[in-house]
């Protein structure tokens, strides 16, 4: 999920860290390849691949091991259940052999809570139940893998996000309904995940697997 509104800030972010960042999505992320690579001094590249597709995540962690040698973090930014499971074990194998590594899975608020759809109005937004389903599955799924590769140095937690204010799609109504949901009072903005990106796939987060870190205003 590199090209979408967070995923491309992750990417940011990660390079700006200096990290060999690996764009990963459904859609062509060239255009996002292109901006990092002119903007940060770190090897940038993109794979458009299918990753509901358990063959195509066998393939791309192959190039990606041919092209990089190793791996040292994967951030699951898709909702597909199917799409967060295929990566977590193929990569995780080759996070087992060089003894380090930190996976995240992003999760969602109403990964945790029943979806709110009175805040939704007419705007023909609503939160489908597929969404959902599947945002809490990624949260408990995080935990199994946590708890079954005990002993293999590979971390697993999940960030689960609020929303994000996008006026581009969003009525004015719909965010001030989401809003009073929230203890400060406002939707978040795309670039307020980001320090918790890079805690989680850095060494900061050195002592902490299984866990859910919540970040959405105050909403839960």
């Amino acid at each position: 999920g590199s090209s979408g509104t967070l995923g491309s800030q992750y990417a940011h972010t990660l390079s700006q860290a200096g990290a060999n960042t690996i764009l990963v999505d459904v859609n062509d992320s060239k255009n996002l390849e292109k901006e990092l690579t002119q903007k940060y001094d770190t090897r940038i590249k993109s794979y458009h691949v299918d990753i509901s597709k358990e063959f195509e995540v066998i393939k791309l962690k192959k190039q990606i091991v041919n092209d990089y040698k190793k791996i040292n973090g994967l951030i699951n930014n898709a909702y597909n259940i199917n799409a967060v499971f295929y990566c977590c074990i193929e990569f995780a194998k080759k996070i087992k052999k060089q003894k380090k590594g930190s996976i995240v899975n992003i999760a969602s608020t109403y990964g945790m809570v029943g979806v709110d759809q009175r805040i939704y109005g007419s705007n023909k937004i609503n939160s489908p139940v597929s969404y959902a389903a599947a945002k809490g599955a990624i949260i408990n799924l995080t935990r199994y893998l946590s708890a079954y590769w005990h002993g293999k140095n590979i971390r697993v937690n999940t960030l689960t996000p609020g929303g994000v204010e996008d006026t581009r799609y969003q009525k004015a109504s719909f965010i001030k309904n989401y809003s009073k949901k929230t203890i400060l009072g406002r939707m978040a903005r795309k670039d307020e995940y980001n320090g918790a990106i890079l805690f989680l796939l850095s060494d900061a987060s050195s002592y902490m697997t299984g866990s859910n870190l919540v970040i959405d205003g105050g909403w839960t």
